[in-house]
């Protein structure tokens, strides 16, 4: 059995990863040192999002509700619906649309329930008469066959699907848009975009200003955003475009999810050999 990879596959798949960049947090007690600074200098939106870029930090997963835009496909949004971890390394448990992700000649369901953890991305599919999946319940792929090696240690560098709000912290192109009703909260609507240029003239460490351009590399180089926090400091949508696509995160509850582990290793096919050859197959073309 060969079965074809599309590009909308392998580009849900990097658009999770877009998703899950992030720095690490020194405490609370750098949070707060942090945030005063910011209030010193009488920068109230740098504030705002340092703050809530703490508190989400501390809580380490979230339920969320993703749609992902990919330009080059032109088709419909692929949603996600489901957990994000990133407390102990970046993970999701998420159900995603099965015809907008391309996956329909794997599972019949009109969703795909898909599992990130330990580096590997599990999709569990419809069992297969034949081949490497053939008789399994879940398909398995390595996150470096789908993104590349420099895409997979960016994932391992920046686990926290918030990661905008740290990296926003940089920009000196933020601006405060006012008060809007999100998800049935009042929110404050936050907009800028962040270049590697604003990285460099940042504050951020060297390891975190080298994770920071990785994960602008991965985003085309320039990332534009929209952010919405709430009066808990915790952030309720996040929208941010770069790399050929759109992603639009709504965190639906924070905290107290479950462990994200990987399927039965008997109920398990790998293909990433063969997701791998095709993606180096497509490059060199």
């Amino acid at each position: 059995m060969k079965l074809k990879y599309t590009a909308a596959w392998v580009g849900l798949t990097a658009a999770a990863m877009v998703t899950a960049t992030a720095c690490g947090s020194d405490g609370a007690k750098t949070a707060t040192e942090t945030a005063d600074k910011a209030v010193d200098k009488a920068n109230t939106v740098m504030a705002a999002l340092t703050r809530a870029t703490y508190r989400t930090e501390e809580l380490g997963s979230a339920q969320v509700r993703t749609t992902t835009e990919l330009d080059a496909t032109g088709g419909e949004p692929i949603s996600m619906d489901g957990t994000y971890s990133w407390g102990d390394g970046a993970a999701m448990d998420v159900e995603m649309d099965t015809a907008a992700a391309q996956m329909s000649a794997l599972q019949d369901d009109p969703t795909t329930r898909v599992v990130m953890v330990d580096g590997a991305y599990y999709y569990d599919v419809d069992p297969q008469p034949s081949g490497p999946i053939a008789g399994k319940e879940w398909m398995r792929v390595d996150v470096a066959a789908v993104a590349g090696e420099a895409g997979a240690d960016n994932m391992a560098a920046n686990a926290d699907p918030t990661a905008t709000l740290r990296y926003m912290t940089a920009s000196t192109e933020v601006e405060d848009l006012g008060e809007e009703t999100v998800l049935g909260r009042k929110t404050t609507h936050y907009r800028g975009s962040l270049g590697a240029e604003h990285i460099e003239r940042s504050e951020f460490t060297a390891a975190e200003k080298k994770a920071a351009i990785t994960a602008l590399e991965a985003s085309g180089g320039k990332l534009t955003c929209d952010i919405w926090v709430d009066g808990k400091d915790l952030p309720v949508r996040i929208t941010q475009s770069g790399a050929g696509m759109t992603v639009n995160m709504d965190f639906v509850k924070f905290g107290a999810t479950k462990k994200i582990t990987a399927p039965p290793a008997a109920e398990t096919g790998d293909l990433t050999e063969q997701v791998r050859e095709q993606r180096d197959t497509a490059i060199g073309q």
